[in-house]
């Protein structure tokens, strides 16, 4: 089963995808959601330096039905929020899709993380294009993938294995920093510190998992 995370463009005829982008610096953060056809709720939280503005312009929107501010506490806000154009989580909904909640959405782009079946997310996609909503695949894991495929990235793992092979981490050491970074192509700099990250990955997950009681 696929675990994917996706950037998604809203539509700027969407309140949400206009405000994003007309605001950049603000954070809406959907807390939950509850789409359909026509119309959909949601618990929004924004993140800004002074939400009032924004609350304002989102009453303006034509296409915001209801708006209830929850709370509000200097730079953050809870609204619950009735819209009749629910485009932007309608694949969701017809692919039937869980989407990971919450989820961010800034200056005009939306993080969705999704955990289905190769079909549905197919699905998904079909549903995205057919709406004409901008998407890129940031990665798909399988969810029973290996731990190194949960604990480092491609790169990370590409590096990590030119040096076990060029015997970097044997003792005594067989290459240097330099040989391994000359076998990648890549600067010294530039393999340490993916190096670095790769076993700080590594570490602490042994940690975690071996000697933290």
């Amino acid at each position: 089963m696929p675990h994917a995370k996706l950037a998604i463009d809203l539509p700027d005829h969407t309140w949400i995808g206009d405000l994003s982008t007309i605001h950049p610096e603000v954070v809406f953060q959907v807390v939950t959601s509850i789409p359909g056809e026509g119309t959909g709720i949601g618990l929004v939280r924004l993140i800004a330096t002074d939400p009032l503005p924004i609350i304002t312009d989102i009453q303006a929107r034509d296409d915001v039905e209801d708006l209830e501010l929850l709370w509000k506490h200097d730079d953050e806000a809870l609204l619950q929020i009735q819209t009749a154009n629910p485009l932007p989580l309608l694949p969701v909904w017809r692919a039937g899709v869980p989407l990971k909640m919450p989820f961010d959405i800034q200056d005009g782009e939306a993080t969705w993380e999704v955990t289905t079946s190769t079909s549905r997310l197919s699905s998904l996609r079909d549903h995205l294009d057919d709406l004409g909503i901008g998407f890129s695949i940031e990665y798909v894991r399988e969810i029973d993938a290996s731990q190194a495929d949960q604990l480092l990235t491609t790169r990370q793992q590409e590096v990590l294995m030119a040096a076990v092979k060029a015997g970097y981490y044997r003792a005594p050491r067989e290459s240097t920093l330099g040989d391994v970074a000359e076998t990648l192509g890549v600067a010294n700099a530039t393999c340490s510190d993916v190096l670095h990250r790769a076993e700080g990955h590594i570490i602490h997950w042994f940690v975690e998992e071996h000697m933290e009681a």
